[in-house]
């Protein structure tokens, strides 16, 4: 910022001005150095400064029942659907001539937890051609460690998480030999059908969901920092931990698959209608995409294919804005997704992050309301203004949740006026005008609702998702070997996955190890394609 020539010369008015900037820029480097304060602090070991308090606008929106004399929270026979697995009877000494009256039942849990060493003497026989033939061990059964411990310690491990190295200390402290390469080998070897069924629900949701919300954070693999991304809805989470946050990097992760993993899922590239839509829109050039279209070939079987047909094409040569070269990859993995029956009329929930922008996509209004909620005020102009507006935006949003239990066209109309009245309006704030500019050009997304009134007005449930994420990295740091971060994210959403059908982790890996007497669970994939379908 340059200095004035002349700061005598200049008004009142221009001198306010000129303060209001300078303070704007005080504050911008303020929080420039508290981020770098926090970084330092992070390397050092140190705690971190407080997080402020969200903003509180779907709470504030959301009418709360009325408090009355109704039924004692956590009343009724507590005891009546337990099963009880034994029966003791109490005796004790009584006087002379005393009559019996019955029993008093008293259920107490307890909880049963010990080393078993089972020891299967496997017959072996050698049949008429000297053949040698050994039975083989119960279902389950992995290694010299029986399926009630695998449980335990994926259980333990991913749900409650126990790193690695305590989980070691208490086995053995309960009588299991067992070492920490034990227990990793536990947690990650032999998990191909965990991995699979993660692969799946995601399939099933992006096929079958009226609307996804998606979010990301930070992950550590291989000592190098990576982004987790989360893909849900109210019934199954998923998550993908990759090296990049960009658009091709999330369109890899909606055709269900990762880079360079094959076996993990699809990783085609198809040019079709979709595909050619995609590049249109963004403003990829027109010979560009005649070159593709008219192309004998639309379908390539991996990355280095499709490398291939782009150099052969003479498209890599090209040096032009935007990157043909982006642009067109972005078009084909989404012609990909579109082909495998993913996203058919899905709507993408995102914070405003750019990756997530494809397809139809709408906005979250916690996180738009954050931005009001956030600006940096030096005058009561200032804060009269932005106190004015989020009054505005929370009685808006008040009425849009009011809409979605109740959508109707003439509401419809009057909420699409409003919008521009509020986010047209010029407070002579001029931080505040350009952001509820900026707000405005968002409009179809932020509006989204009154077309779909199914999908939610924000991303809270993906923010909750992806928490255990964050607790899991803060707890365990990262992933070394590829299988074990593919074991980390799969765990981590088949159990929020179970936690939104009602199923009990617990006895979903009972089931799932071959457990005698677990109740058996469907596949989630299934339920969650029933659930997505249910009106």
């Amino acid at each position: 910022m340059a200095p004035p020539a002349d700061l005598d010369g200049l008004s009142p008015a221009e001198l306010k001005a000129l303060v209001i900037a300078l303070l704007s820029k005080v504050a911008e480097l303020e929080r420039a150095v508290s981020a770098l304060r926090d970084e330092n602090a992070r390397l050092k070991g140190l705690s971190r400064r407080p997080v402020l308090k969200p903003s509180g606008m779907e709470a504030a929106s959301t009418s709360k029942p009325p408090r009355g004399r109704g039924k004692r929270r956590g009343g009724g026979k507590k005891t009546a659907q337990r099963v009880i697995h034994e029966d003791r009877i109490v005796k004790m000494p009584v006087p002379a001539g005393s009559r019996f009256k019955g029993y008093e039942d008293f259920v107490v849990q307890d909880l049963v937890l010990r080393a078993h060493v089972v020891r299967y003497r496997r017959e072996r026989w050698q049949t008429p051609d000297g053949t040698t033939i050994t039975a083989p061990l119960p279902a389950g059964t992995i290694g010299h460690f029986g399926p009630e411990l695998r449980r335990f310690v994926l259980a333990q491990h991913h749900q409650c998480q126990v790193t690695v190295r305590r989980l070691a200390v208490q086995l053995r402290a309960i009588g299991i030999d067992v070492s920490r390469r034990q227990v990793m080998r536990l947690l990650i070897a032999s998990q191909h059908g965990f991995v699979t069924e993660a692969r799946d629900v995601l399939r099933a949701g992006l096929a079958n969901a009226a609307w996804v919300t998606v979010d990301d954070t930070g992950a550590r693999h291989q000592a190098a920092n990576g982004t987790c991304t989360q893909i849900g809805n109210d019934h199954f989470a998923w998550f993908g931990t990759t090296g990049s946050k960009s658009r091709l990097n999330f369109l890899e992760l909606l055709r269900a698959g990762r880079r360079r993993r094959r076996r993990a899922g699809y990783t085609d590239y198809v040019i079709n209608d979709a595909a050619l839509a995609y590049m249109r829109d963004h403003a990829l050039a027109a010979p560009v995409i005649a070159r593709l279209a008219g192309h004998v070939k639309r379908q390539f079987a991996d990355a280095i294919a499709w490398q291939r047909h782009l150099k052969r094409l003479r498209i890599t040569t090209l040096q032009v804005t935007p990157d043909p070269v982006c642009i067109a990859t972005e078009g084909a993995l989404w012609g990909s997704v579109k082909a495998h029956g993913f996203l058919p009329e899905t709507v993408i929930v995102s914070d405003d992050a750019g990756q997530f922008d494809v397809g139809r996509h709408a906005l979250c209004w916690v996180h738009a309301e954050r931005l009001v909620h956030k600006l940096d005020t030096f005058t009561e102009l200032h804060r009269t203004a932005q106190s004015l507006v989020r009054e505005l935006i929370w009685w808006f949003y008040g009425d849009l949740k009011a809409y979605r239990a109740d959508p109707t066209a003439r509401r419809r109309a009057a909420l699409r006026v409003r919008f521009d009245r509020i986010f047209k309006r010029r407070t002579g704030f001029a931080t505040l005008d350009r952001l509820l500019e900026r707000l405005h050009a968002n409009k179809p997304e932020l509006l989204m609702v009154l077309d779909r009134p199914e999908i939610p007005l924000h991303t809270n449930g993906s923010e909750n998702d992806i928490r255990c994420q964050v607790t899991k990295r803060k707890v365990s740091g990262g992933t070394r070997s590829d299988t074990g971060r593919d074991c980390r994210d799969a765990f981590l959403g088949l159990a929020k996955t179970c936690a939104k059908l009602g199923i009990g982790f617990w006895d979903y890996l009972g089931d799932r190890l071959a457990i005698p007497g677990c109740q058996a669970i469907p596949l989630l994939p299934a339920l969650v394609t029933a659930r997505c379908r249910s009106p």
